[in-house]
């Protein structure tokens, strides 16, 4: 199995390669990694002081994992940090975290490379994000005593660790000293799976969120635009979004509202397409400066990258864009402020969301009907205090993930 493992890996390669013709992000994937070994030649280290390594799959896992990197370096300042990517969007949006002394992208995955990567950066200890399970680098970790954790791991019954020809890909959770689980029924799929050496901690994202919230950026701009009008905040939509959204806005909201969008894609293009279907009703945020009166105006487009987590704010209610893709993004920020959430029905493969639509706090809809009846009930004030006060209620309830994994750490003696 391992074979046939290591020729997918050099499948991967060959994919990407032939994808780097025509996709820029596949270009990048292959330009990232171009001499790596000599890249980290270069690269000089504080001698004596220990060194960690997290892996992130992309951005969405160093979200994830940034709170314990702040965690560390708060509390042992000189502890060096190596954050590595797989994918190009979070290497390029963070190869300048401040707080990581080396940021890399991760080698492909082949006997060769983990070693002389392990070589090179020799960390005391490694933490890996949620998602990734590369065999040669953990098998590598494993076979040198170099402790190894996962944090913030869901797992599934119907994942290939454990199917009946899922024994190699099984052994890779064993590499790992311990595996820290955001939900009960992860710990009861490890547990029927005979893997002990776990424990509940749930999801360092929530204590991410709760930070931003307190750091929240002000846009007096914005805020110009709303004036007094409540707020209905689509963050990170993608077109089949927006087929559904858009004319729900033009035909069924209320004149007194306001709506921002921040689109997953900014670019031109798909601007443009936004702004054509809105009709005169919309402007850029990039054109809120230019413009002396927006009074007429009831949709805000937002054209650039960052903005969003603090836009939330200013809303009173969330839709949340990719449930009618691969899965809904980022529903933990909107919450944080109160805000229930509607979202596109792909959205059982998170913990936070599942258990949102239980509690009430978030509504899944299919279809242009179910999005108008669901705003329409939200419109009633006591069915929404209800639905804000347990979308709130999620976030308090379920922060200190990164506290709990950072007295693991300091007990264990690796810091």
């Amino acid at each position: 199995m391992k074979w046939i493992y290591l020729t997918g890996i050099y499948f991967l390669r060959l994919g990407i390669g032939i994808a780097s013709l025509f996709s820029p992000k596949a270009k990048q994937w292959l330009k990232g990694r171009k001499n790596w070994k000599e890249k980290l030649k270069k690269h000089s280290f504080l001698s004596g002081e220990k060194r960690v390594w997290m892996h992130c799959a992309s951005l969405g896992e160093f979200e994830q994992g940034r709170p314990l990197i702040e965690k560390i370096k708060a509390a042992h300042p000189n502890t060096q940090i190596i954050l590595s990517f797989f994918s190009p969007s979070g290497y390029e949006i963070r190869k300048d975290y401040p707080l990581a002394d080396l940021v890399c992208y991760l080698p492909l995955d082949t006997p060769r490379n983990s070693r002389a990567f392990i070589d090179l950066i020799q960390p005391d200890l490694v933490i890996y994000v949620k998602y990734e399970f590369w065999y040669f680098f953990l098998n590598s970790l494993h076979q040198r005593n170099i402790p190894c954790i996962l944090i913030s791991a869901i797992f599934r019954p119907d994942q290939h660790f454990f199917k009946a020809y899922g024994s190699f890909f099984k052994q890779m959770l064993h590499f790992f000293y311990h595996i820290f689980v955001q939900n009960l029924s992860s710990m009861e799929v490890l547990n029927k799976a005979g893997l002990k050496h776990h424990s509940l901690a749930g999801d360092t994202r929530v204590d991410r969120v709760l930070q931003l919230a307190k750091e929240k950026k002000s846009f007096p701009e914005v805020q110009s635009f709303i004036a007094d009008s409540p707020v209905l905040v689509a963050g990170s939509t993608w077109p089949p979004d927006e087929s559904l959204l858009l004319p729900f806005l033009l035909k069924e909201m209320p004149t007194n509202w306001k709506c921002i969008i921040a689109p997953h894609e900014v670019g031109k293009s798909h601007i443009q397409k936004i702004e054509q279907s809105l009709s005169e009703q919309s402007i850029r945020h990039s054109s809120l400066f230019k413009e002396e009166s927006n009074q007429d105006v009831r949709f805000l487009i937002i054209d650039n990258i960052g903005m969003l987590a603090s836009l939330y704010q200013y809303g009173r209610i969330a839709y949340i864009g990719g449930g009618f893709g691969s899965g809904i993004h980022n529903t933990l920020e909107p919450i944080t402020f109160g805000l229930p959430v509607v979202f596109g029905p792909k959205y059982k493969k998170f913990e936070e969301a599942l258990s949102l639509v239980k509690q009430g706090g978030a509504f899944p809809v299919e279809s242009y009907e179910e999005l108008k009846n669901c705003f329409q009930q939200l419109l009633d004030e006591e069915v929404y205090q209800k639905a804000s006060k347990k979308a709130r209620q999620y976030i308090l309830s379920n922060q200190g993930a990164t506290e709990q994994i950072f007295h693991f750490l300091k007990k264990e003696e690796w810091l």
